[in-house]
């Protein structure tokens, strides 16, 4: 196919409204990285949407099925790997803990440095 036009594309989809609203779902997808159903691999997203929906590739029966399909797939390449997952939690609990200070903090101690050192009371004495 040298062009993909929207009668092509309409044989397939019975209304405008819903061509935009599948191709646009696709091209959505895509850029996800979903695979792509039809050789075309120079053109953008958009086009390769087309090509596939005048194709018969993809219609509103099977594009919840291959979002799902996306989802599972995203789902397994977040989930943690088993030696991650072997950890004891006190390791982590004692890495992310932040260090502990002093009963008295750097700003009260320089306020007692600064009292004692020039007090206008002891001054005037």
């Amino acid at each position: 196919m040298a062009r993909v036009t929207i009668e092509d594309c309409l044989e397939k989809v019975n209304n405008r409204f819903l061509l935009v609203h599948l191709g646009a779902k696709r091209v959505i997808q895509l850029r996800k990285g979903a695979p792509l159903l039809v050789d075309a691999p120079k053109n953008k997203e958009v086009v390769l949407a087309l090509r596939e929906i005048a194709a018969g590739e993809i219609s509103f029966d099977n594009i919840v099925k291959i979002d799902q399909d996306e989802e599972v797939v995203q789902a397994l390449e977040d989930s943690p790997e088993p030696a991650e997952a072997d950890t004891p939690a006190e390791e982590t609990e004692k890495k992310a803990a932040p260090p502990e200070e002093d009963e008295s903090s750097g700003d009260e101690q320089a306020k007692e440095a600064v009292e004692q050192k020039d007090s206008p009371d002891e001054q005037a004495k």
